[in-house]
């Protein structure tokens, strides 16, 4: 319910935006105006132009308006009613031609009897808070920038102006939630990730195409073996197959026409190749190439590989939407009374996993369920029945914090979907196990059970991490920059006071190699400060300075990133650094 209250003033706030808007462009046309989940906004054909110099005057003009605005009236309105009122707005005039059916309605606020703009009507379906200027606390809203937005999403109309404002129940809340972009934006994977040399893009290899520096390298290997740690000694194979295939893979799996134009196409000498969207048609074929019997169920696939999809340039953005998307793929062949452990077994890793990232605390899980129309599905009724079952049983058994949502399953099965909050608390959908039905009927897969007939196995996508780029971008941000020893690509720098120092540092470095601690010694030219803060700009977990006194006692003074400074053998050190590490903590 308080929700739904917040909801109803952030579209409160939208109107009394368009109105404000409307007062100092008379001529403009309002299109649509919802509100969003931090707040609100209106798309707005602008007679002039509107920068964000210009918010601070609309926001006056708001404040303004709101004093007035004491209550909101609905009415229904007929279809000539709506088009005399917005005959000047072509805008307005196309949704009244696509919702004359279902009953149209305006909602006016204010008081006539002030001026125009404090007595405005929006075509609207209604939503509002009963007294905006009593219920919308000072302090609690303001307007945050302007972006341009195409009518209706769509690049070929016209573009509009998109004012957006943030909304919530308390000036507290909004502090709090300006604070956290701000945080944000420090965070920003794109900006760390050039100044810790993680990844690059260039113009030359192109959009949506980033390219993994050895640091970057690093963490993408830690990550990509922490997952296979997690699945070899659970019955998982590993696998591997090639970038591009016939299209006719893709058009018995139905990724041909699912992707469309999204496909990148190869040309070879005599044949045509596709980049595969997907792994899972030609894990599909891996299993079809085998005979197997129910005593061989499940089946496990494990696969970190790359996929291509041509997304719109406008979309991509560093590590978070490419075009090149490396999936730690994985998929199950099992029977349906098998569908219940294996997935357990799945959340167990995914628990496991996102404990040691730190992003445990707080999530839950969407279980996406059959809806009525059970004509829109593939399966019987019984496997959809034991499908869903086992994952609520699941759910239940294992004390996950889930929300059922019914007709959200994907027609070819039920799934669940993990979402977790990172440091900053925003929220992340980032491992999924969904039930396949479709891709098993498809490629007529089956195995012989125990009457010698042939039966059809159930298939099991599960991604822990979803993709590694993405995964990766948000690790970025989730740990600002500063990772887990386990995770840093340096872990331990050592800076050498003079030149004969360099022996005893690379005894050291020798010694931490042993035990496949990442180590560097800084030995440059520069005076000391300088190369110590180089280890430090790098957020490198450990920095040990070698000078005489350490050199004749063979005891180090090591400094932590957050400043503390300890005194340890080296014996010592080393001993607690594998642990950290081996341990991942």
């Amino acid at each position: 319910m308080e929700q739904e209250n917040l909801s109803q003033k952030r579209h409160s706030l939208a109107h009394l935006l368009g109105a404000a808007v409307l007062e100092l462009y008379p001529k403009s046309n309002l299109t649509l105006g919802p509100a969003i989940d931090d707040g609100f906004y209106y798309d707005i054909d602008v007679a002039g132009k509107i920068t964000e110099e210009d918010l601070p005057k609309i926001e006056s003009k708001m404040k303004e308006l709101l004093s007035g605005w004491k209550n909101f009236t609905g009415k229904e309105i007929s279809y000539e009613e709506a088009k005399e009122l917005y005959k000047e707005n072509p805008y307005k005039l196309e949704l009244i031609e696509e919702h004359k059916d279902k009953g149209l309605s305006i909602y006016s606020a204010g008081s006539p009897a002030v001026s125009k703009a404090e007595w405005f009507s929006d075509l609207c379906r209604g939503g509002h808070i009963e007294n905006p200027s009593a219920e919308i606390k000072e302090g609690s809203w303001k307007l945050d920038r302007v972006a341009g937005a195409y009518w209706r999403g769509d690049e070929n109309n016209k573009m509009l102006t998109r004012i957006y404002g943030l909304a919530f129940e308390t000036k507290e809340d909004l502090d709090v939630y300006i604070k956290n972009l701000e945080e944000a934006e420090k965070r920003d994977h794109r900006k760390l990730g050039a100044q810790l040399k993680i990844f690059t893009v260039s113009p030359l290899v192109g959009s949506g195409l980033p390219l993994l520096q050895p640091n970057g390298m690093i963490i993408r290997k830690e990550i990509e073996d922490y997952l296979w740690s997690l699945h070899k000694d659970k019955g998982y194979d590993r696998v591997w197959t090639p970038h591009i295939a016939k299209i006719a893979l893709y058009e018995t799996s139905g990724h041909a026409e699912k992707f469309g134009d999204e496909l990148f196409r190869v040309q070879g000498k005599e044949e045509s190749f596709i980049m595969k969207p997907m792994n899972c048609p030609h894990h599909m074929q891996i299993f079809s190439d085998n005979h197997w019997s129910y005593r061989d169920m499940p089946v496990r696939y494990f696969e970190p590989a790359t996929v291509y999809r041509d997304e719109k340039t406008g979309q991509l953005g560093g590590l978070t939407r490419v075009r090149a998307i490396t999936q730690d793929d994985g998929h199950l062949f099992c029977r349906s009374i098998q569908i219940g452990q294996e997935i357990k077994t799945i959340v167990s890793i995914i628990k496991d996993f996102y404990t040691t990232m730190g992003m445990i605390d707080g999530y839950w899980v969407r279980l996406s369920l059959r809806g009525d129309d059970k004509s829109k599905y593939l399966g019987t009724d019984e496997v959809w029945e034991i499908a869903e079952k086992a994952l609520t049983d699941v759910c239940i058994e294992e004390n996950l914090p889930y929300k059922p949502a019914k007709d959200e399953a994907a027609f070819y099965g039920p799934k669940l979907d993990f979402m977790f909050k990172d440091a900053i608390g925003r929220e992340w959908q980032l491992a999924t196990i969904q039930c396949d039905f479709n891709l098993p009927e498809r490629f007529n897969l089956s195995f012989i059970n125990e009457k010698g007939e042939k039966e059809r196995p159930v298939v099991i996508h599960r991604a822990i991490s979803g993709s590694l780029e993405r995964f990766m971008g948000v690790m970025i941000e989730h740990f600002a920059g500063i990772f887990p020893t386990w995770l840093s690509p340096v872990q331990v720098a050592i800076v050498p006071v003079k030149e004969d120092h360099l022996e005893f540092s690379k005894e050291i470095e020798n010694k931490l190699r042993c035990i496949s601690a990442r180590t560097k010694i800084i030995s440059s030219k520069e005076n000391l400060g300088t190369r110590i803060h180089e280890a430090k700009k790098m957020n490198t977990p450990y920095v040990i300075v070698i000078g005489d006194k350490e050199k004749d006692s063979g005891e180090l003074t090591i400094e932590k990133r957050d400043g503390e400074k300890i005194k340890i053998t080296v014996e010592e050190f080393i001993n607690n650094i594998s642990e950290e590490i081996k341990n991942r903590i």
